[in-house]
């Protein structure tokens, strides 16, 4: 388990993570989402025992990092994909790190071929792409067989098999009873990987709950109708004093009534429909509602 606790980090004045408590727990895929500038690379770094806390501590299980007996074995952890030597061949890179906490070779090669990294464990890790290193990184914080896993931004650079190799390998790492805390930007994938999720903004909590639940909380549920004559659909919508917003493609999207209310209401004034569509927000858009007030760098529209 990861226990965040108050956790502050401070440069300067400026604050980077404001008393931040959480839990990672095992079981489960932890989506850590939030704006650029959110703080999360900070906590994460603060986590590993990179960066000193201004105040409060994070606990992996039940200890600083920085006090665990070779922690390969307990956490296992991607941050930076590039951070690599790049005269070594991965192979070579991943030796050095196994060796460090007394594991073998033959745990090295396991690890090269769960992440497809086989054929190229003897090439140096300069020929690499950006994809092939993000694998070698998945493949470094696996070498101890770790309870715990962190992984910031892991499918950068990788392609849509990688992306869903990734997913894959994170839900059945979970599956085995590990704790997972992963951070992305990408919220199509999040909705697909993550159990739970823990927001923050401007370094602080905003959410704390199952991916579920912070959809029934935050997303919109709309019906989403269109007709043959759309002037008839626009004068019912119009008299009936319905909360509608008009979209780019000509339907409506109506908030507050049913489909199952919509499809008679359209019924009984004769208007006939070829679109009756329940709709709701993605991850994606509930977060962007969600977190709004908190984006640091916004860019302004053309």
């Amino acid at each position: 388990m990861i226990d965040v606790q108050a956790l502050s980090k401070s440069y300067g004045e400026t604050a980077a993570v404001s008393e931040l408590s959480f839990r990672v727990e095992p079981g489960r895929v932890t989506g850590f989402l939030g704006p650029n500038g959110a703080g999360k690379s900070t906590t994460m770094r603060m986590i590993l025992g990179l960066d000193r806390p201004t105040s409060g501590r994070a606990l992996v299980n039940g200890r600083p990092y920085g006090e665990l007996t070779l922690p390969l074995f307990q956490v296992g952890a991607l941050l930076d994909a590039q951070a690599v030597h790049g005269g070594r061949t991965a192979r070579g890179h991943l030796r050095w790190l196994a060796h460090s906490n007394g594991i073998g070779d033959r745990r090295v090669d396991e690890v090269l071929a769960r992440v497809g990294l086989a054929e190229a464990a003897r090439k140096r890790v300069k020929g690499y792409s950006l994809g092939m290193r993000q694998r070698l990184g998945v493949a470094a914080a696996l070498l101890g067989d770790p309870g715990i896993l962190l992984l910031d931004e892991p499918v950068n650079g990788l392609d849509p098999e990688g992306i869903r190799w990734i997913r894959d390998l994170l839900r059945s790492l979970a599956g085995e009873g590990r704790a997972v805390l992963v951070s992305s930007h990408l919220m199509a994938e999040m909705a697909l990987t993550a159990d739970h999720l823990v927001v923050i903004g401007r370094g602080r909590l905003l959410a704390d709950e199952s991916t579920d639940a912070f959809l029934d909380r935050h997303g919109r549920t709309r019906v989403r109708i269109r007709a043959v004559d759309p002037a008839k659909l626009d004068a019912l919508i119009h008299d009936s004093g319905l909360d509608a917003e008009r979209t780019a493609d000509g339907a409506w999207e109506v908030t507050g009534t049913g489909p199952e209310q919509l499809g008679a209401l359209a019924a009984a004034h004769g208007v006939a429909l070829y679109e009756l569509a329940l709709r709701q927000d993605s991850l994606e858009e509930a977060f962007m509602r969600m977190t709004s007030d908190s984006v640091e760098y916004r860019a302004v529209a053309a």
